[in-house]
């Protein structure tokens, strides 16, 4: 099969594994904004920044050390049981320490005491599944890996369906009933976590025959090139953590303590109006990361990458486009409660700077082949700083609508070092005019849309339509050619 065949087939697996399960849990953005007041869905949204970071720490990089060693050992399975004994013990030392100073750990974090102990068991659950996913990832077998994320996301949502819609009517009061056992009042965001751990525990007992499969061989020497090589990674992602999702944890300690869940509630709600971006990107990454390993040393490896990365700029731009000229459509039917639409100024922000983060992990291939991982690292460090500079700057004076600048500064920061530092040591004949053309056209309609002509839909429909007519002009025989012809 042609590689970039099976690379698109492979992302639109992974695609239906990122992207429809979250589209489903989208559905619960309503839920969350219609039973949750901007306050109570501000808490929810500075608890989920902190797993972010928190799964980072637990991973430390270990996913893509797996990647990198699993290809080209001779010995996989002995990979496998290295990469799987080292997550198994640093997790439970986790837990153990963790569950020690829990009421420590909910001070520094500013999390509720009551919602700690999920918080804990949820990422030990979500660690211990890092690395057999990233088997199934190595082996490619992206049909089993979709299902058992859509099963996780499926059980979520509906667990969450349940526990918010479903069991408050059920229950009658001063009844005997299970159900009335079960409710409590005013428990939703306990119930939200109870959800997400029932389902992490799912996706665990799921991918446990990866465990069972292991010899359970431990190579000391692997271990130490495996840790060399993931700490740049660990401190590249802990940047980007800071990069996605600091901005909520700043807010919370920068806006006055009367405002600034509910602020942060609003600022969350209609962030989640840009995943659609994040979704697609997503997707994407996860079908080119094996791809750009497995290829590094086929002939002419770079001009395949640059085709990719046209390619996601290609799409990239129409989904940017899209989501502006559908903000308004998508806010009725996502975030129903007017009290969030406050902040709908920050959906292009949001959206341009996930297409810019896109770009970035496209052109991050130079650093992953070469081993130059400690670049990325320091790259995704510059877009940290970025992010807690400018927030903590002008947080006080703009609110959240800093913070959305911020993340566009960083993201577009670390896209433009990123190619500049990798043309040196990695060049790629990347179609700079192409690229530059579909992001400068697509930034301008999307400008005109959403803040020329006021988010009128008429006129932005007639903007995407001639933007989709001069993209298939262009570029239709191409795109026929990938996904038509044999």
């Amino acid at each position: 099969m042609n590689p970039l065949k099976k690379l698109f087939k492979h992302t639109f697996i992974y695609g239906m594994a990122t992207v429809l399960p979250r589209m489903l849990s989208f559905l619960l953005l309503p839920l969350y904004t219609e039973v949750l007041e901007t306050a109570g869905f501000g808490e929810v949204s500075i608890i989920f920044s902190w797993f972010a970071i928190f799964n980072v720490v637990l991973a430390y990089g270990m996913e893509t050390a797996f990647f990198r060693f699993y290809n080209n050992a001779v010995d996989k399975a002995k990979v496998v049981s290295t990469s799987l004994m080292t997550i198994g013990s640093s997790t439970f030392l986790f837990l153990i320490l963790a569950l020690s100073f829990q009421d420590t750990m909910a001070s520094l974090t500013n999390i509720d005491a009551k919602y700690i102990q999920y918080a804990i068991y949820i990422l030990a659950l979500d660690a211990l599944v890092i690395i057999p996913f990233a088997w199934l990832r190595a082996n490619e077998e992206p049909m089993r890996y979709a299902l058992v994320k859509m099963a996780n996301v499926v059980l979520n949502f509906g667990l969450n369906i349940f526990f918010l819609l479903v069991l408050p009517k059920m229950a009658v009061p001063g009844a005997d009933s299970v159900w009335s056992m079960l409710y409590r009042p005013d428990f939703e965001i306990s119930y939200i976590f109870i959800a997400n751990l029932i389902a992490s525990g799912s996706s665990l007992l799921l991918m446990s025959d990866v465990y069972f499969k292991s010899t359970y061989r431990f190579d000391r020497l692997l271990w130490k090139k495996m840790m060399k090589y993931a700490f740049p990674v660990l401190i590249a992602g802990l940047a980007y953590s800071v990069n996605e999702v600091f901005d909520k944890i700043m807010l919370s300690y920068l806006l006055p303590a009367d405002i600034a869940e509910s602020e942060i509630g609003k600022y969350a709600g209609c962030y989640r109006l840009a995943m659609f971006m994040t979704l697609f990107a997503t997707a994407f990454r996860m079908g080119i990361e094996p791809f750009f390993f497995s290829h590094s040393s086929s002939e002419n490896p770079q001009k395949t990458y640059a085709q990719i990365t046209n390619y996601f700029v290609v799409f990239g731009s129409i989904i940017l486009l899209g989501v502006v000229v559908f903000a308004d459509t998508l806010k009725l039917l996502l975030v129903r409660n007017e009290d969030y639409w406050e902040a709908m100024p920050v959906v292009p922000l949001i959206v341009l700077a996930s297409f810019c983060l896109g770009i970035y992990h496209n052109l991050s291939v130079w650093y992953k082949v070469t081993d130059r991982t400690k670049v990325g690292a320091y790259i995704s460090i510059v877009g940290a700083v970025l992010t807690i500079i400018v927030n903590y700057a002008f947080i006080p004076l703009y609110g959240y609508m800093a913070s959305a600048v911020a993340t566009l500064v960083a993201y577009a920061v670390m896209m433009l070092l990123s190619f500049s530092i990798g043309q040196r040591y990695y060049p790629i004949p990347y179609d700079l005019r192409k690229i530059l053309f579909y992001l400068l056209v697509s930034i301008g309609f999307s400008v005109l849309s959403f803040y020329v002509f006021d988010r009128n839909l008429i006129i932005g429909i007639v903007l995407l339509l001639l933007y989709l007519g001069l993209v298939y002009s262009r570029e239709g025989v191409k795109l026929k050619q990938l996904f038509v012809k044999k």
